[in-house]
């Protein structure tokens, strides 16, 4: 099948052929007929298939009869992340340009002055992330009242960043009777349920196995120590005719301490992160995408929906954590039938996030030898060592860890463990008189007898066997001793005879009362 046998306009069909396209992708194939009918669609395809064309296409056809008035758009396209968002603008740009369509492309990151005068004179595709939308709407600037068609695409990505409380206010706003498209890589379970609750009777289009990589890719994994990663990513990369190539990174910081690592050896390398400023990361996209920076490291920011043309390689500088983002992180090569490398640089602390990968893809990750390099054998026997990640992960969570202090181990009461350079006290060479290690010298005096009986410790008394011992019960019932009396002294007499009866007379009445009995006498 070709494009022109899909029922695509002459001025569509004219821009697919300025882009080099003839033939479209299967999910291309499965869902622009349905799309065209107005039917809601749930399609699910791996990363790297066409699902953007797959929706833009008819609908620069659907929009391409009527006009937008302001500040109410005709259409509406989510996604999660500034450079998805930007391009899907630019599929707009080469596949609408036979044909006036106006849009608006709502980002962060940018100012908010172009966005509004942009709203203001109409536009018939609007393109946004959740949160830039909601803070143009709840300043009054944009309605949702006229939307015909909703686009939600990378569903699963969005549920993972959180977005998916202000897509369903969103969803809220919109008008009851419209047409909604809804994209996933994957198609888990809170997947489904969202779909469920957004689409109407859809038309589910899937065209391989969630998860699943491309054929076109080839993957190897090298095994080495944590301090050895950044010497094999060189050796590889100089090894690799490499075209362009992807690194990532989990961290953002991480990201940048390999972009200096690299640009200080003298590679072609730029650095693309969440926390960079929308113009420098858009300057930096650009440079990759022209060819003047041949080394991009990045995190998993840039893992989605990023079309890269003719991307060579991608390496996997840190293991991801989350088996999927494997899947979308070498999905950026080996796209559109093209070939491309997938390597992946791994320690032996994070062999239970390469078991969850390959259970998820089904088969097993190659390993790759580097020359000069060799994976390094775990003892068995050996007590188990906190991973460099968890290392990290536990000082940047609570503490100082890693500065003397208040490590994770020392706050579960354990003791440090001894520097690998240290040795202990049984280890040290003899001194004579120091008391450590086996000393050749005899002690200058030997301790007194007394006193050496004295440091011996006292033997434990002889316990009866258990056996002999009275039980508990048996114990329980004994009588108990009777009280035993106290001594009782015999009372004196009191009287002048007395010296302790002082202060009293013969009857025993104290003397201040006989200043009384007196006085009444």
């Amino acid at each position: 099948m070709e494009f022109k046998d899909l029922g695509l306009s002459e001025p569509v069909l004219q821009a697919i052929a300025d882009a080099g396209y003839t033939t479209p992708t299967p999910i291309q194939e499965k869902a622009i007929p349905w799309v065209q009918m107005g039917r809601d669609v749930l399609g699910c395809a791996q990363t790297g298939t066409g699902k953007t064309a797959g929706f833009t296409l008819p609908m620069i056809d659907a929009l391409s009869q009527g006009r937008a008035k302001a500040r109410m758009p005709r259409s509406l396209i989510l996604e999660p992340t500034r450079e998805l968002a930007a391009q899907v603008a630019e599929n707009f740009d080469k596949y609408g340009k036979y044909l006036k369509l106006t849009k608006a492309l709502l980002i962060g990151g940018v100012s908010m002055d172009e966005q509004e005068k942009a709203l203001d004179r109409g536009v018939d595709v609007l393109i946004a992330t959740p949160g830039r939308l909601m803070d143009l709407f709840d300043r009054g600037r944009i309605l949702l009242h006229d939307v015909k068609i909703l686009v939600i695409d990378e569903a699963d990505r969005m549920l993972d960043m959180g977005f998916i409380p202000d897509v369903e206010r969103i969803v809220s706003l919109l008008p009851p009777l419209r047409q909604t498209l809804f994209f996933s890589a994957t198609m888990a379970p809170e997947i489904r349920k969202l779909a469920d609750k957004f689409l109407t009777n859809p038309k589910e289009v899937a065209v391989s196995a969630p998860a699943a990589t491309a054929d076109t890719v080839l993957q190897g994994i090298v095994t080495v120590a944590e301090r050895e990663k950044r010497e094999t990513l060189r050796r590889l990369v100089k090894a690799e005719q490499i075209k362009n190539a992807l690194v990532f990174c989990n961290r953002k910081r991480d990201v940048d301490i390999l972009w200096k690592s690299l640009k200080r050896h003298g590679f072609s390398v730029g650095a693309l992160h969440g926390d960079m400023d929308q113009a420098t990361r858009t300057e930096t996209l650009e440079g990759f995408k022209k060819g003047d920076v041949q080394i991009l490291c990045c995190s998993d920011v840039a893992a989605r929906g990023l079309d890269i043309g003719g991307l060579s390689h991608v390496f996997n500088f840190d293991v991801p954590i989350n088996a999927e983002d494997y899947v979308h992180r070498i999905g950026r090569t080996g796209r559109a039938g093209r070939s491309g490398v997938a390597y992946t640089i791994a320690t032996p602390d994070d062999s239970k996030f390469i078991h969850a990968i390959e259970r998820l893809i089904g088969k097993k990750i190659p390993p790759l030898a580097v020359e000069g390099f060799e994976a390094p054998v775990a003892d068995p026997n050996a007590p188990p060592v906190e991973s460099e990640r968890e290392h990290r992960g536990g000082r940047e969570r609570g503490g100082r860890g890693g500065r003397g202090g208040r490590g994770r181990g020392r706050d579960r009461g354990e003791r440090a463990p001894a520097p690998a350079n240290e040795s202990r006290p049984e280890e040290m060479p003899a001194v004579a008189g120091s008391g450590w290690g086996p000393s050749t010298e005899a002690p200058a005096e030997q301790p007194p007898a007394e006193m050496a009986a004295r440091t011996e410790p006292a033997p434990r008394a002889e316990r009866a066997p258990r056996a002999q011992r009275p039980a508990r019960q048996e114990r329980a019932e004994r009588p108990a001793p009777a009280p035993v009396p106290l001594p009782r002294r015999e009372p004196q007499p009191m009287g002048a005879g007395n010296p302790a009866g002082r202060g009293f007379d013969e009857d025993g009445v104290p003397a201040f009362l006989l200043r009384g009995r007196r006085a009444a006498g």
